[in-house]
């Protein structure tokens, strides 16, 4: 028999099973396999949001996308546009799909205008559904909405009908990010003053974002004091720009004003920093929230149609939808007690008449109002024993 002259050789200390390395057995698996997110931005034309998203990633999305003119934009409708981008930093590669909606809020009558938008985030999660219940689930594509950056106009002094139209259709479907585009058009006391307003308006109108997770007693301070600065600049005040501009010495990535440079990654001259590493550092739970709550909310809907042609609309809280189920549950309980009590009294009659030997007799269950009962036992037919029910 072979046996190998080198001796196997314990690379851990005694009394160390090895369990403890699972961690680096899922992060090696993950980084192989690599990561899916899928980001829409949603808002008016002219407001940066392909400037932004090219900031963010430091990529080029769309290096053929041509500008419609004013004339175009008379009868232009909202379009779909994705796009995807593969990023790989550091050996981590990320599958990018930035979903962008042309047109959205450019005509003269906003009704109905994300109505695609819908469309196309109940569509992703119709395909997903329909790949987890297939033959072939090793290789299935997620393509679903995971985050929508929502981008206001900053003079719109606060919310218009439009946005609060929107937000309230999807805020069930998917995480909703707003956004204040365009932020150096306003001063600090401004964009203060802005956000207040917004996020009344957001609570009046009973609007729910995506919520950032709290953190764990056993933390780090530093990252409860992030998580804590991230809460507070929500909506995020940004400024977007792909030019590099050298600045005492230094290359920044900014706009030049007479005035002035507006730095992008600067924190105290917009909430671009803020927004990324929010976007960034909770990658991970935006995708869980819309796997365990907006996802399962659909899947739901759709098992409890079984067509699924038609679905209503449903609060994303879980324990709203607990209650609906149970007043379904409780109604269809309700319908079988009232059926079976039907085909008791059925049964009974029908007893009591093939003891009476095949006629009906003269003292039968009382009538209601001297109506008959529901069902009359037919006269005809082969008798019904009991112990076939």
């Amino acid at each position: 028999m072979f046996t190998d002259a080198r001796q196997f050789m314990n690379p851990e200390q005694s009394g160390y099973v090895g369990f403890a390395n699972l961690p680096n057995q899922v992060h090696r698996k993950s980084v192989k396999k690599g990561f899916e997110f899928t980001l829409m931005v949603v808002g008016e034309s002219g407001l940066g949001k392909s400037t932004l998203v090219n900031s963010l990633f430091l990529t080029d999305l769309y290096p053929e996308r041509q500008i419609p003119g004013a004339a175009d934009k008379i009868n232009q409708t909202v379009k779909i546009d994705a796009s995807t981008v593969e990023i790989e930093e550091r050996g981590v590669k990320l599958r990018l799909t930035v979903v962008d909606t042309p047109g959205f809020g450019d005509a003269l009558s906003g009704i109905d205008c994300f109505k695609q938008v819908i469309t196309y985030i109940d569509e992703q999660f119709e395909r997903y559904l329909r790949d987890e219940s297939g033959l072939n689930r090793r290789n299935i594509i997620d393509n679903r909405v995971h985050c929508c950056f929502y981008f206001i106009n900053p003079v719109g002094h606060g919310l218009k009908p439009l946005d609060v139209a929107f937000m309230k259709a999807v805020h069930h479907k998917v995480n909703i990010v707003p956004v204040i585009a365009k932020a150096d058009t306003l001063t600090k006391q401004e964009v203060y003053n802005l956000k207040t307003k917004i996020m009344n308006e957001i609570e009046h109108h009973g609007i729910q974002l995506y919520p950032l997770p709290e953190c764990d007693s056993d933390e780090d301070e530093d990252y409860k004091e992030q998580c804590k600065q991230l809460k507070a600049a929500v909506p995020f005040a940004v400024v977007g720009s792909n030019q590099i501009i050298e600045v005492k010495g230094r290359k920044v990535r900014g706009r030049m004003y007479p005035w002035g440079v507006v730095e992008v990654e600067n924190p105290d001259h917009c909430d671009f920093i803020k927004l990324r590493t929010m976007l960034i550092t909770h990658m991970q739970d935006l995708q869980e929230v819309t796997q365990e709550i907006h996802y399962e909310n659909y899947r739901s809907d759709k098992l409890a149609t079984g067509t699924g042609q038609k679905r209503t609309s449903k609060s994303r809280r879980p324990e709203s939808e607990r209650e609906e189920k149970l007043t379904e549950k409780e109604h269809q309980l309700e319908e079988k007690d009232a059926e079976l009590r039907r085909m008791k009294e059925m049964i009974a009659k029908m007893q009591a008449e093939m003891q009476s030997g095949g006629k009906p007799q003269q003292n039968g269950p009382p009538q209601q109002n001297g109506q008959p009962g529901n069902r009359p036992p037919q006269s005809h037919g082969p008798p019904v024993k009991s112990h076939h029910v």
